[in-house]
């Protein structure tokens, strides 16, 4: 691996290499110093708290020295081009560049016009892939359910505009799940299933919810959607928001999962987001350690 841009194309081999390193890392740590004398830095042109404060953890607790670039003082604000801010970054010799921006395919576009050797790693990229998160969430359920052909995975909210849901359901059909189930209101489903595989649609959650051995709730994009396109919150938690009652519905130690940032009261109730169910907060914990795993396989030879 050169970069990691999608989840789309790496197979079940590389994701599960990666999934046991970040568990290796999580109950022993990273060598001291893997990645001493390198430099990463995180380039975030969309609010992040999760996945930039994760990705400068990784570098720091694997001896990476980490830059936070910040936009609002930088050159871009005086009309500098995206690839001359590249450049300019290259010439300071980085080893990997970890990237957000609100356009899809950015990342990749910035790795087809580097000159240098820098790993570029996509940190959500629009509507179009988030590989890490797909990876951390792959590895939070297996945690606890490492029969990936056996499970039932729910996942539930605006998938239209959620580069979550791209790369979950590809992390989880490359992994061996067949039964993944996307639920939404007609406007906020996919419009076509192409880069969903083995998934199947339904605008019913009491109905998609039965026998789930996970759910992944997502929150609505809304700065990915117009005013007009906005549902009544109140409307939509009724129909699609999961509760007590709902849970009830999905295997008795179904694993409840959410990305963040939550909406409580809207797509997940305080009671299922704070519950037994709840691995919320082991996604989190997760962050960092897959996150290294990347940055190591990345910038080391493989383990």
């Amino acid at each position: 691996m050169r970069h990691l841009l999608t989840l789309e194309d790496l197979d079940r081999t590389t994701i599960t290499r990666l999934l046991d390193r970040a568990e290796h890392y999580r109950h022993d740590g990273a060598p001291r110093g893997l990645l001493s004398g390198r430099t990463v830095l995180t380039l975030f042109f969309e609010p992040s708290t999760r996945t930039r404060t994760s990705f400068v953890l990784a570098a720091k607790r694997l001896g990476a020295d980490n830059v936070n670039f910040d936009l609002s003082h930088s050159s871009t604000v005086k009309g500098e081009s995206l690839l001359d801010t590249l450049h300019t970054l290259e010439a300071m010799q980085l080893d990997a560049l970890v990237v957000r921006h609100n356009e899809n395919g950015m990342p990749k576009y910035l790795a087809d016009h580097a000159n240098t050797g820098v790993a570029i790693v996509n940190a959500g990229d629009g509507t179009h892939a988030h590989p890490t998160q797909g990876l951390l969430d792959a590895l939070t359920i297996r945690q606890r359910r490492p029969d990936f052909e056996n499970l039932r995975v729910t996942i539930c909210g605006d998938i239209r505009h959620s580069r979550v849901a791209r790369s979950d359901a590809q992390a989880l059909h490359t992994l061996g799940v067949r039964d993944i189930r996307l639920c939404a209101p007609r406007a906020m489903l996919p419009e076509t299933l192409h880069e969903l595989p083995g998934c199947a649609t339904s605008e019913d959650f009491d109905t998609a919810l039965e026998g789930a051995d996970v759910v992944v709730m997502l929150r609505i994009q809304k700065e990915r959607m117009a005013d007009a396109q906005l549902p009544d919150a109140t409307d939509y938690h009724a129909h699609y928001g999961l509760d007590a009652r709902r849970l009830a519905r999905a295997a008795k130690d179904c694993q409840v999962l959410h990305p963040g940032p939550i909406n409580r009261g809207i797509e997940i109730a305080p009671e299922v987001a704070d519950g037994p169910q709840s691995r919320i907060l082991d996604q989190v914990a997760n962050g960092v350690v897959t996150r290294m795993a990347v940055l190591a396989e990345l910038l080391t030879q493989p383990a």
